[in-house]
């Protein structure tokens, strides 16, 4: 600020200007302004350097070491705190992965995206996630041995000072026995915050499934609360007479019924936690994933450092995941089109889809629906990025094989008609591969014997060639 200041004639409000285009990394900023700090703009009140008696090709070289400075640059004190946190940092992810990953997970409570992401890169390092508990957990994540206990701060509709009063009583009077003990020994937890628990897993370790603690808990709420305003009235009821044995006889019972499906429970997860915690439903296409996309989710976030997100404007990317939201516009000229979050295994990214795109692909718009998009990236100032639909695809549209394995050349011959008359036996479109293990060959049949990979015929294969001999794989695309 002082440079252009005293070489070019700049205002204070001005400098400021070209210090907060050169933070941002504006090019089209940082290319006008060096118009006005080398030969100046009178319009606007800069002198500039040449008519300051600064020569041009000294003025040009100036702005270009500020520009290059600009890029990431800070002083000696900032960069020397910097070393010693990044080697206690890794000193420590090192020595007390578990701890250290506790304590960062901590530090972004309250933002699902990063939560998700630290989890993903846990899972990376052997290090399990366990879901929240009422009789282990805290209100931040912490080391459970070799494990990492998700903290019960991050259930929604749960307020510190509740958590607080959760584990001192438990730290006063023992664990928690039963549901039932839980909610008459916490009773300034309200339904929505019970409900909350359960979804979430946290009082999984007490007895009964969720489903069934979903059904109970409204009973044991209302007579908790009758409890407590009975004793506050200095009321006494047969129950608080009753041996040890008729109050276990006297406590609601839980019904008889299974447990949620698997996708209802990451559903809960997902509602009251802003993450799925025991699985995601986008696990088992990780693989096919990790093939096609070029950038995810967390790539359009902006850096906390310099303010950026990886991807760049304009830029072409291909991400994958579930819609699970869906906006409908009309346009001025009555077009439809559409706004979407798209969420992978880390986080989410809004998607903009112009009335063209709609037209094409709009009846595979479905919430739930597993697609790779391919767009145009769209970077907007102190926002995260958007992407602009121009392609999609449904993850069961992607091409597929279904590979044979052999373990030598030999045995394949063996089974070779064998084999031909099965695929001829299902038709189809998907290609046949055959792969020999013993010398590592690759084969791939022609497009006749191509199949169509129908569940049945499948499974038929499987048992009759071995579940490990025959896998149907997902082709990568470089393109959609």
């Amino acid at each position: 600020m002082n440079i252009v200041r005293s070489l070019a004639g700049y205002s204070l409000g001005r400098s400021d200007l070209v210090r907060r285009a050169m933070s941002k990394k504006k090019a089209s900023v940082m290319l006008k302004e060096r118009q006005n700090f080398v030969y100046g703009n009178p319009d606007e009140g800069v002198p500039g350097c040449v008519a300051n008696g600064i020569p041009e090709k000294v003025a040009n070289k100036i702005y270009d070491d500020m520009t290059d400075f600009a890029k990431y640059a800070f002083n000696k004190s900032h960069a020397a705190c910097y070393a010693v946190v990044a080697y206690q940092t890794a000193y420590l992810k090192l020595y007390y992965p578990v701890e250290f990953m506790a304590a960062l997970m901590t530090s972004v409570i309250d933002v699902a995206s990063k939560v998700s992401e630290y989890i993903q890169v846990c899972r990376q390092m052997k290090i399990r996630i366990l879901s929240p508990d009422v009789n282990t957990g805290d209100y931040a994540f912490t080391a459970d041995g070799d494990a990492i206990r998700y903290g019960l701060s991050a259930i929604k509709s749960v307020g510190r000072p509740v958590i607080e009063a959760l584990v001192a009583e438990r730290a006063a009077h023992g664990q928690y026995r039963s549901f039932q003990d839980f909610i008459e020994r916490n009773t300034q937890l309200n339904k929505r915050a019970i409900e909350n628990f359960i979804k979430a897993g946290a009082v999984d370790s007490l007895e009964g499934n969720r489903r069934q603690k979903m059904l109970v808990y409204p009973q044991l709420c209302d007579q908790a609360a009758q409890n407590k305003k009975r004793a506050v009235s200095g009321q006494i009821s047969l129950f608080d007479f009753a041996p040890e044995a008729a109050r276990a006889s006297l406590s609601v019972k839980m019904p008889n019924l299974p447990e949620f499906a698997p996708e209802e429970i990451l559903a809960f997860e997902k509602e009251v936690l802003g993450i799925y915690l025991s699985g995601h439903p986008l696990e088992k296409h990780r693989a096919v994933m990790e093939k096609m996309i070029t950038a995810r989710t967390t790539d359009f976030l902006q850096d906390e450092e310099t303010g950026l997100p990886k991807v760049t404007d304009q830029s072409r990317v291909i991400v994958g995941g579930m819609i699970t939201e869906k906006t409908i516009k009309y346009t001025k000229n009555n077009q439809i089109m559409a706004f979407l979050t798209l969420e992978d295994l880390v986080g989410s990214v809004e998607v903009i889809v112009f009335p063209k795109s709609y037209e094409q692909y709009g009846r595979k718009m479905e919430e739930d629906a597993r697609v790779f998009i391919e767009g145009r990236v769209s970077v907007e100032e102190d926002k995260p990025s958007k992407l602009i639909l121009e392609k999609m695809r449904l993850f069961d549209e992607m091409p597929k094989e279904i590979w044979f394995q052999f373990e030598s050349k030999e045995a394949y011959a063996q089974r070779q008609e064998e084999l031909m008359a099965d695929l001829k036996a299902s038709p189809g479109s998907e290609g046949a591969v055959i792969y020999l293990r013993d010398v590592r060959a690759i084969k791939r049949l022609p497009a006749a014997l191509s199949v169509q990979l129908d569940d049945v015929w499948l499974a038929a294969m499987q048992k009759k060639y071995g579940e490990e001999n025959v896998k149907v794989m997902e082709k990568a695309l470089k393109t959609l």
